[in-house]
């Protein structure tokens, strides 16, 4: 045995070869059973697309550099559960391009922010955090509250979505525009709008009533997240492919 090990540490074209069949074997074991399964992503009741002016709020979200100081991924850890909820499930991200789960909490984990806080909340917090939580250090945001929202081009970012996986319809895609208002004017019929994406949150959270604002669309985003699955239905044998 001793006798082979020395002829293939002294022969550097057998080594390579060797090591070379060995990390294909390895890859193959690894990759193939990949290909028999549908996706990797354990399927969970109640995921949906974001709404056009959640999907606005999330690109205002990554513009401005949140994930640089909040995390949006609960780990399985006793600590983080009790602090912040049930742990993150996969499939709450799979329709995010790029995920936003981060590496740093400067700020609070924000995965399961929706509904905790009030929208008015929400609105003075990003307007003048340090009115209602005077430690912080998050800067302010108060411009967003006078800023429209520019939304022109949303169906083209549906759209853009679509190719990347997320299936989001024909349908969705020509409403898109009307769909983003709807969701920030209770005073517009949202029957279609909730058809399409159940579990919206309807609301006008500041500002003039016929203005969408970039304030609104940020928002309607955190007031989302982790709101779409009744996590209290699942345990963590029931998430197994």
């Amino acid at each position: 045995m001793l006798k082979h090990h020395r002829l293939i540490e002294t022969n550097i074209v057998l080594l390579g070869a060797l090591t070379l069949i060995t990390i294909a074997i390895g890859g193959i074991v690894e990759i193939v059973p990949l290909f028999t399964i549908e996706t990797t992503i354990e399927r969970v009741e109640g995921v949906r697309p974001y709404t056009p002016l959640e999907l606005a709020g999330r690109s205002i979200y990554i513009r401005e550099g949140c994930y640089n100081c909040h995390s949006q991924q609960i780990r399985p850890f006793r600590d983080e559960v009790e602090r912040y909820g049930h742990y993150s499930l996969a499939a709450e991200s799979m329709y995010d391009f790029p995920f936003q789960w981060g590496s740093k909490r400067t700020g609070p984990d924000l995965a399961r922010v929706g509904g905790k806080y009030s929208g008015d909340w929400h609105v003075q917090h990003l307007i003048e955090p340090r009115g209602l939580v005077p430690e912080t250090i998050m800067p302010a945001y108060a411009f967003m509250a006078h800023r429209p929202l520019e939304y022109r081009d949303i169906a083209l970012h549906l759209r853009a979505n679509r190719r990347l996986g997320v299936p989001y319809t024909d349908d969705m895609i020509t409403h898109a525009a009307t769909d983003l208002v709807a969701q920030a004017d209770p005073r517009k019929d949202s029957a279609d709008l909730l058809r399409r994406y159940p579990k919206t949150v309807v609301a006008k959270y500041h500002g003039d009533p016929d203005t969408v604002t970039e304030l609104d669309a940020l928002v309607a985003y955190l007031q989302m997240l982790g709101t779409l699955v009744d996590v209290s239905a699942y345990r963590a044998k029931d998430l197994q492919q």
